[in-house]
């Protein structure tokens, strides 16, 4: 495998989506579309101009076929992707509904998927290398015991290992009579940890970003999410740069890429969002315990999104700090990145949106407090490069 910005490794899945809203029983059709943590990021990523693979393993059948070509017309390199000629590729049916909203529903069909035969055994070490990230989920965790096997085995400590980026995305769903706190012991093998608070609190029973901190010293790097409030991250002073690919790795030039066409619809209003703190605010406050003395501590708010379908923003958000992360920016632009490429996928229908071209989003990311404070993004707000699809009143 040539030499890659970021590895991404899991499971993806074909998704059907809802022609119009209600539940499963009554919606009359559904547009085909892939959906996976990982290769979200991977898509998102190689859309916003770096070198990205994805490693999993599909069927043998027309909607493996569909997968990897679909995700490879995003600019990834799906050349690890492995066929498993006895198993099936996943697939899964959802409702327009938000995740947390009790009226959503979501059906899997990816019990002994070929995904789920991902082991140690089964990715050979050659499929995740060179790269300077290895962006891992906890989704992959909770598919089978080989697939544990396969997250406790990349996220030991070695020497020489990429950075190794861990999001944790609690599916409660797939954790069912099993221990979520796995992912606790998982995520204090990686550098980078992104996890959202209501799932922390859901999988471990930890409440705030200094009780998170405190559960997970380990990683140089711990981004704790809110939803639409913003997000606070930990830094220490020791963070481990990105591994730099070898120097005749080509640069990729920053592009824009187009959605598929599911991703492209009529917009939807959003939820008001909750009052805010200012922008690159301190993490800390009266009765909250302090972060390690050693920690860069910053509270960056998401901006105000007129939001079309709430799916993807997490995997997006994930890319977004990622890619700010490869090209050495401050905590509070990565934080800034990650909340503006979770917009992108915010104002479309489906996972993936379309990421505003690079010196657009270095532009906004660079505004100061009070301006990105004002920001208003809605749907279409990437493809135009107009100001006034930035509403800053």
């Amino acid at each position: 495998m040539t030499a890659t910005d970021v590895v991404c490794l899991g499971e993806s899945m074909v998704t059907f989506l809802p022609s119009r809203p209600g539940s499963l029983a009554d919606v009359p059709s559904f547009t085909r579309a892939i959906g996976g943590a990982e290769s979200n990021v991977a898509c998102a990523l190689a859309a916003a101009g770096h070198r990205a693979a994805w490693v999993s393993r599909v069927g043998a059948d027309g909607f493996g076929d569909h997968l990897v070509a679909a995700v490879a017309a995003y600019g990834v390199d799906t050349s690890a992707v492995r066929r498993d000629p006895d198993r099936p590729t996943g697939v899964y049916f959802r409702t327009a509904t938000d995740r947390a909203d009790d009226a959503h529903e979501v059906v899997y069909y990816r019990a002994g998927s070929a995904a789920s035969a991902m082991s140690p055994g089964t990715v050979p070490p050659g499929d995740l290398g060179p790269a300077r990230v290895l962006h891992l989920t906890g989704i992959t965790a909770a598919l089978s015991a080989g697939c544990l096997a396969l997250l406790r085995d990349l996220t030991a400590r070695r020497p020489g290992r990429p950075l190794v980026s861990f999001d944790v995305n609690h599916r409660a769903g797939l954790w069912r009579g099993a221990d979520p706190g796995v992912l606790l012991d998982l995520a204090r093998g990686a550098d980078l940890v992104l996890v959202g608070e209501d799932e922390a609190e859901a999988a471990w029973g930890l409440r705030g970003p200094a009780a998170l901190r405190e559960a997970l010293p380990e990683p140089a790097v711990l981004v704790v999410k809110d939803g639409g409030r913003g997000a606070t991250a930990f830094a220490r002073g020791t963070e481990p740069p990105p591994r730099t690919p070898p120097a005749d790795t080509p640069a990729v030039p920053a592009t824009a890429c187009p959605a598929p066409a599911a991703d492209r619809g009529r917009p939807a209003p959003g939820p008001p969002a909750a009052p805010r703190p200012p922008a690159s605010a301190p993490a800390t406050g009266p009765g909250r315990p302090a972060p390690p003395a050693s920690d860069a501590v910053v509270f960056v708010p998401a901006p105000r999104v007129e939001v079309v379908a709430p799916v993807g923003a997490g995997d997006a958000f994930a890319a977004g700090f990622l890619s700010a992360t490869l090209r050495g920016l401050d905590l509070t632009r990565r934080l800034r990145h990650g909340h503006l490429m979770a917009a992108a996928a915010l104002t479309v229908p489906g996972d993936l949106g379309t990421p505003p071209a690079r010196a657009r989003a270095d532009r906004l990311a660079a505004l100061d407090d009070a301006a990105w404070g004002r920001l208003r993004l809605g749907p279409g707000w990437t493809r135009t490069g107009e100001d006034q699809e930035v509403r800053t009143p």
